[in-house]
């Protein structure tokens, strides 16, 4: 009895030890989980190593996790920050909570895709599209932003609040490209007609994408992810690029950085390298996210469109980070509850 109790105690310690080993690397993700944790996991297996994951919640997209390492700057906790937008990765840059780190893997990746002195890198993007519910609406009859605000649509359009994740970046990125006057006007038109009821306001993307998906709005602003896993459900959606005669499609990439004076240096700057790597973008591209490779030599599925089949937003993701904390603001006063 002794001595199975013997045993008892050293299995309890061993297991102990096994669960509160430190792990190797510490990650940050605000891609949606589903998408990421696959990914992840394959990382762990290839390489041994132990990652710890932290992810963001839907209604609060990657402000939740940018405030996080803002208040562990002193004492940071996390090595690597994957975002699923890039003005709160550039902003992070701009105000010193991300080191440089010149991967290997980043090469052969688009200059406006990567920031001048290495802080972060942009692959696997989205769109900001039009979801289009085929049997409540013409998608062919839809080619711009202002389609949104149009009276014949009222009561029957949605959009993310935007305060967080890409709809925040996206709003940002109009009054980066567009100037103040013109994304003012398209903004206080939106929260205008929320408050009447003429646009409905979600939670999120991806409860937009649902509302169309159900027939419940005829179409809404989301990301071409959640447009590729309403299409993947067999749903009579299409998806719209708008503004092809004007400022173009919005193209938003994940974004990754070595998180400055990070506890785990080395072991992130090798999750870097893999991240960035064309099998990492081309499983992305052929997951359910559909996510749109940034370099034209990654191997695609005919569903996931290139950026050369769209006309691209012209973005200064540099004045996008520089303001996109002012913008948040000026939006929650925009949109309160």
């Amino acid at each position: 009895m002794k001595l199975l109790l013997s045993f008892a105690v050293a299995a309890i310690a061993v297991l102990s030890t096994s669960c509160s080993k430190e792990p190797d690397l510490v990650l940050y993700c605000s891609l949606d989980q589903e998408f990421a944790e696959p990914l992840i996991q394959r990382y762990e297996g290839e390489t041994g190593s132990r990652v710890h994951v932290e992810f963001d919640v839907e209604a609060n997209k990657t402000v939740g996790l940018v405030r996080r390492i803002r208040e562990e700057g002193s004492h940071p906790r996390c090595d690597v920050f994957w975002s699923n937008e890039v003005g709160h990765t550039v902003q992070l840059g701009q105000d010193g909570f991300l080191a440089p780190y010149d991967s290997p893997s980043a090469r052969d990746i688009p200059a406006n895709f990567r920031d001048a002195e290495h802080r972060w890198t942009g692959f696997a993007a989205r769109a900001r599209i039009f979801i289009v519910n085929t049997t409540l609406c013409d998608p062919k009859s839809l080619h711009s932003m202002w389609d949104l605000v149009d009276p014949k649509w009222n009561g029957k359009v949605s959009m993310a609040k935007p305060v967080a994740g890409t709809t925040l970046t996206h709003m940002a990125t109009l009054y980066a490209t567009l100037g103040e006057a013109k994304a003012g006007e398209y903004l206080q038109k939106i929260s205008t007609l929320a408050k009447s009821g003429g646009v409905n306001i979600a939670n999120g993307n991806s409860t937009v994408a649902r509302l169309v998906r159900d027939g419940k709005m005829a179409f809404g602003w989301t990301d071409s992810d959640d447009y590729a896993v309403a299409l993947g459900s067999g749903a009579p959606v299409a998806a719209v690029y708008p503004d092809a005669d004007g400022c173009g499609t919005l193209l938003l990439p994940n974004t990754i950085a070595l998180v400055k004076g990070a506890p785990h240096a080395a072991a992130a700057q090798k999750f870097i390298d893999w991240a960035l790597s064309k099998d990492t973008e081309k499983e992305l591209a052929f997951s359910r996210s559909a996510q749109i490779p940034v370099r034209t030599d990654v191997a695609r599925p005919a569903s996931v469109i290139a950026p050369g089949q769209f006309k691209v937003m012209d973005v200064d993701y540099k004045k996008v980070g520089a303001e996109i904390e002012k913008r948040a603001e000026s939006l929650k006063l925009l949109f309160v509850d």
